[in-house]
């Protein structure tokens, strides 16, 4: 059993908690060290007997937010919506035509970045995915645009909630993707959820502390 195994075993049952103690920039640059205590609830003693303590470290990070104290749930993934904007191509799409219900239109074009995102992203965090050059319903009524610059996923998404409104939407690669560089390394990144904590990096390891 790796030591990342051992770390998601300890964490598995409903009495069993995680408590993120610290986190820290580490010694090479992009590099975040997080100090992960294990614990299972003690029904007789009313409190948590510490099992274990590790150091996860991330590795190239690209973005993270970071909340200490007691969690219930840890995982490491590679399919979440988070992972949109690190690990697929973006798009920009554009638009002919007017809706006929504007504001209908409007709502669920806000709608749908909720149901892709749901709670980890607010459709004004990242600038490029919506035009922010005019307010929405403007941009609309203009009869043609740029909506915006967005991940894959998102984008389908949005052709099908413009064509739903009698719309003409197309979607153009807005940048070259690559999945490996040129050592054929792999550029997608991992996501290190932690509760509402997380860390998107490129690789994370795990250690137990006092061991090697």
């Amino acid at each position: 059993m790796t030591k990342r195994e051992q770390l998601l075993s300890e964490l598995q049952r409903s009495e069993d908690y995680g408590i993120l103690l610290a986190a820290q920039v580490g010694g090479v640059p992009n590099e975040l060290q997080l100090i992960v205590e294990t614990a299972v609830y003690d029904a007789a003693a009313e409190g948590l007997r510490p099992r274990n303590n590790y150091i996860v470290r991330a590795l190239g990070v690209r973005e993270h937010r970071i909340t200490l104290g007691v969690f219930g749930s840890l995982q490491f993934t590679r399919d979440h919506p988070l992972l949109y904007h690190h690990n697929t191509p973006r798009f920009a799409v554009n638009f002919q035509g007017k809706p006929t219900r504007l504001h209908e239109a409007s709502l669920d074009i806000s709608q749908a970045y909720a149901s892709t995102f749901g709670v980890w992203r607010h459709i004004t965090e990242i600038s490029a995915d919506i035009n922010r050059a005019v307010p929405l319903v403007e941009l609309l009524s203009s009869g043609e645009g740029l909506l915006g610059v967005m991940p894959k996923p998102l984008a389908e998404r949005m052709v099908r909630v413009l064509e739903h409104h009698g719309m003409t939407a197309t979607m153009q690669a807005a940048e070259p993707f690559n999945e490996t560089d040129e050592h054929g390394r792999s550029r997608l990144s991992e996501l290190l959820l932690i509760d509402q904590t997380y860390i998107i990096a490129l690789a994370f390891s795990v250690e137990i502390m006092g061991q090697i």
